[in-house]
């Protein structure tokens, strides 16, 4: 039976390789000479770690860094989770955005639901951070892909393990 898996995975070595491109420029740019510009890759802990000396120093970074993480990994920006904006020793300030891999439960379910909404015939089922979907055919598989692409693309999908 023809399956295939829906996941949403973050490549690192693209986001690092953004983030890398992001700190060259802002070593570069005059308007951040002397300051405490910067962006910080935690790879461990799935973070990255923007500084600044003013929050809009803070936004002009984000600014260099989301187009940078489009071009290397597209719509990696969507999964990225900011949190508030801190203030560290005096003036300076800095803020954490998390970046999330994998499918949670109840995107799960939603991807499901749209699935047996549309009456396509397959068969999905939730195997960890993963949603698998069966099918007799392939065509109905490449059909539920196409659904899922329209209807769920506030968040990057990744599918794969095609199987025939």
């Amino acid at each position: 039976m023809p399956s295939f898996d829906v996941s949403s995975d973050a490549n690192m070595v693209n986001i690092k390789n953004a983030i890398d491109v992001a700190m060259r420029t802002i070593k570069n740019r005059y308007d951040f000479q002397g300051t405490s510009a910067a962006v910080e890759l935690n790879e461990k802990e799935m973070n990255i770690t923007l500084f600044g000396d003013a929050e809009f120093q803070l936004n002009q970074v984000k600014d260099i860094l989301f187009p940078s993480l489009e071009k290397k990994e597209p719509n990696s920006s969507k999964r990225l989770i900011s949190s508030s904006i801190e203030t560290v020793s005096g003036n300076k300030v800095k803020q954490n955005l998390s970046i999330k891999s994998g499918i949670d439960i109840d995107f799960a379910k939603q991807i499901i639901k749209t699935l047996k909404d549309a009456k396509l015939k397959v068969q999905a089922s939730i195997q960890g951070e993963e949603v698998r979907v069966n099918g007799n055919k392939r065509d109905d598989l490449q059909e539920a892909i196409s659904l899922i692409k329209q209807k769920h693309n506030q968040y990057p999908l990744n599918f794969g393990n095609f199987r025939d």
